[in-house]
């Protein structure tokens, strides 16, 4: 189910058994004892190992471990990691639903504002997210409420249906890339050891050096604070992104 090392593919399992468990629809274990698990506390199991040690860590053979039972007992519940993956995206994207009765704000700037900032949050809680290649999503309940939620107030946009879809993609993807700078920044910390005042110290003699060449006479007009930590880049270009937005809606409006 590897599309490139460290990537995972979602829907690269069997699609229709993924969606039967999903969707409630697939055959309970019948045979055998009353079964000590559940799909349920299998997934749940799954996306708390991925979170705790990355998506590399979850198999079927250390989930049994987890859940202190035989290996070829999940396979009464479940085909495989790949099956398993779809049910984990699935269920992280309910997070933000809650019990079924979450409601988006009337105002579709402030939808958007929420669909980001809770987005950001999911790559925080989950970061093993960023390592799956969500191309093919196979569109569970959640997914499809998750939707349900946002069009609500983006359809006072006036836009097209496309376009409408095209406004979700726009924002999951700048939030996306906002969480990626995220997390491999924290990466790049763990794998060299050196924090990011170390990293930047050690070029710092080089940098001053090419600033005084006089060969780049932007880069040296810059303010001493253009690359510091108290910027809000996340903010800064959320804002943007709604502005735009506004300009298009205001453009159509007067059409």
């Amino acid at each position: 189910m590897s599309s490139t090392k460290g990537t995972e593919t979602s829907g690269s399992g069997d699609i229709a058994r993924s969606l039967e468990l999903l969707w409630g629809t697939g055959a309970r274990p019948s045979r055998g004892p009353k079964p000590a698990l559940t799909l349920d506390r299998i997934v749940s199991t799954a996306v708390a190992l991925a979170d705790a040690e990355g998506l590399d860590a979850v198999s079927m053979r250390r989930l049994s471990t987890e859940l202190g039972t035989g290996t070829m007992s999940l396979y009464r519940y479940i085909p495989g990691k790949a099956e398993l993956l779809d049910l984990m995206l699935d269920r992280v994207q309910g997070e933000s639903l809650g019990d079924g009765t979450a409601t988006a704000p009337a105002d579709w700037r402030l939808s958007i504002e929420c669909l980001a900032r809770e987005h950001l949050a999911l790559f925080r809680r989950h970061p093993w997210l960023l390592k799956v290649n969500q191309a093919r999503t196979v569109l569970g309940p959640s997914a499809l409420r998750g939707l349900e939620l946002v069009l609500g107030p983006l359809r006072t946009m006036g836009l097209r249906d496309p376009e409408l879809i095209s406004v979700i993609i726009a924002v999951q993807s700048y939030t996306q890339g906002i969480a990626r700078m995220e997390l491999e920044a924290a990466e790049a910390v763990k794998e060299t050891g050196l924090s990011d005042e170390e990293f930047w110290g050690r070029q710092q003699p080089f940098l001053e050096k090419a600033m005084l060449s006089g060969e780049f006479p932007l880069m040296a007009s810059l303010s001493e604070d253009t690359f510091g930590t108290d910027f809000d880049h996340f903010e800064f270009g959320l804002k943007a992104l709604i502005d735009g937005f506004q300009a298009l809606v205001s453009q159509r409006s007067e059409e």
